[in-house]
Order: structure tokens, then sequence, then C-alpha cells
């Protein structure tokens, strides 16, 4: 098991994703200015060794097995971040999440753990884990050939959105409200077949045109209401959203911290619907949280607290 440092002697902490991107240079940055060694890598670039060698120069016929990851930083570092979510195909993705699960398996602490990024990657599994806690969420039905897709669409009214299983920032989204909407989603089931083509289809919810992300980072939450911007019912940032800031009631931040529990995930962005029918919902738990539009909607150093949150771990 890795050494782990005290903070004041100086943290190694490997920040997995793109090094130009935003959030891994803020995190760079906070993490140098309160003395510590902090180190960019991408996906692309992990990499793992598995070999075998003897237990001891005394019985060389006993052996045991050795697992070495690359780059260097990961064997020492005391904490490794996640920061973008692992792209590629379903092998990249296998291979990514597995060498993550290896190395907090063997002592190094992963944030978030590779088990809460694989619930929370999945909209079905961390929805459904939710539902399991009693939280409140849209009524969602999953399906795969075009007769079952149809049909979901029917008892959710001829209105629902619909989702990829895997993504984030409102990309592929959209409202399904009419035969000419729903053709697109069965036109691609049905050349799938026979393998199936999923369609993760939810209510629409309909709201006043905004809704609430509450980023949680360890015990610390931070709110934001994100306006849609003029013509969109989506409300996210990436898609011209607009955030301000915002104190939510305790209710709704007890509601979120439940959220990230049932995920498990420590640090989590979690959205809150309030509907126009009084309900406020769930909408999904984001392990890999951006909180560049909360900070300048509120002025919060997130990724000095997130780097606080690294220093209390240790």
């Amino acid at each position: 098991m890795p050494m782990r440092k005290h903070a004041g002697s100086g943290l190694r902490v490997a920040v997995i994703g793109e090094p130009t991107g935003w959030h891994v240079g803020r995190l760079l940055a906070a993490l140098a200015a309160r003395g510590h060694q902090g180190t960019a890598v991408r996906w692309t670039d992990l990499a793992a060794e598995v070999v075998t060698a003897p237990l001891s120069e005394v019985s060389a016929t006993a052996i045991q097995g050795v697992e070495r990851f690359l780059p260097p930083c990961l064997e020492s570092a005391d904490f490794i971040v996640v920061r973008g979510m692992p792209g590629g195909g379903l092998e990249e993705v296998v291979f990514r999440m597995d060498l993550l699960g290896r190395l907090a398996a063997r002592g190094t602490p992963v944030f978030n753990s590779p088990r809460g990024l694989e619930i929370a990657i999945d909209k079905y599994l961390s929805l459904a884990r939710m539902a399991a806690a009693g939280l409140p969420v849209p009524r969602t039905v999953v399906a795969q050939s075009p007769p079952a897709i149809e049909a979901a669409w029917h008892s959710l009214g001829k209105d629902c959105v619909a989702k990829p299983l895997f993504g984030s920032r409102g990309r592929g989204i959209v409202r399904i409200s009419d035969q000419e909407s729903l053709a697109p989603l069965l036109h691609t089931a049905a050349v799938a077949q026979p393998a199936g083509a999923v369609a993760y289809l939810q209510e629409f919810v309909p709201h006043d045109g905004w809704d609430v992300r509450i980023l949680i980072v360890g015990n610390d939450t931070f709110s934001i209401r994100r306006f849609a911007a003029p013509g969109e019912w989506r409300t996210n940032v990436s898609l011209g959203g607009r955030p301000e800031a915002f104190e939510p009631p305790q209710a709704w931040i007890d509601l979120a911290r439940a959220a990230a529990r049932a995920v498990e995930t420590e640090i989590a962005g979690v959205d809150l619907l309030p509907g126009s029918d009084g309900r406020v919902l769930v909408l999904e738990v984001n392990a890999v949280p951006g909180w560049r539009g909360l900070e300048s909607a509120t002025g919060y150093d997130v990724s000095n607290t997130v780097v606080e949150y690294l220093e209390k771990s240790g």
C-alpha cells in the first residue's frame, strides 16, 4: 500500500484528464498553491504491466504476481483525482475503469471511487439505485426493440425525453412529443436488430425554465440555479444556460446528499428539478462534475475546496 503523506509535507496527486482542460489546470494550480505536487495524466497514457516474480531468493520456485502501473506518477501517488470520463469504445472504458479499480484495491484512494464512477456513468443503474433508496426520480422506461420503445412512449403520455445511457452536458438529449420525433429512435432500434439498441426514456416534467445543481465536496456544498436559454428547455450551461447563485432549502441539500450516497460518490454534482406540479425530482448524479459556471456565478473557489478535501482525507 502506498505511503500517505500528511498535508504539511506535501501530497502527490495524479489528476486524470486532459492536461489542457480548464478543471485540470485549476486543480493543478490549487495543489501547487498549497504545497502539493500534481501531475496531469491523459486517459490514453494509462498502462499496466502484470508479471510474476520469485517470492524470495531462497525459494525461487514460489512466485507471486506483480502489477505495475504507468505513468510512474500513478505508482507514487497519494491520491488519484478523475477529471473527465473515460471515452473510447467498450474495451477502452472497461480497461481504464479496471485499472483504476486495481489501484484502489492496492490502497491508492481514487476520487471518485471506480465503483462510484461506474454507477454514475450508467444513467439506468444510478437512477435505479436512487429509486431503491426511496428518492424521488422521474418515471423512466428503458427498452430495446421498436415495439417496446413505442409502447414505452405511449405509457409516458406520448411526451418524454430520450437520453443517451452514457452522456453528460445535455448532449444527445431530445424531447419526443409526436410521432415524427419518435421515428428516428424507432429507426435506430430497427436497424440495430437483432442485437438491439437501448432507449432511455424519461417522463417530461413541466417546469419553470430552471433547475438546481448542488455540488457536493465531502461535507461542503455549493449551489446554483440554471436558467434555460431562450427557446431552450434544457438548462445545461454548456447549452447556453445561465447560472445564478442560489441558496436551496435544507431539504433539497439533504436530498442531494442522499443521492450522492446512493451512487457512492464523495465529489458529485446533483441535478434537482422543481416541477410545476410541486415535485422536486433528482434527475441525475454526475461523478465528474464541472464547476466553471458555478464559480463564475458564486465566486467560490471550488478547486481549492477539492484540494482541502484531499488533505483531510490524508
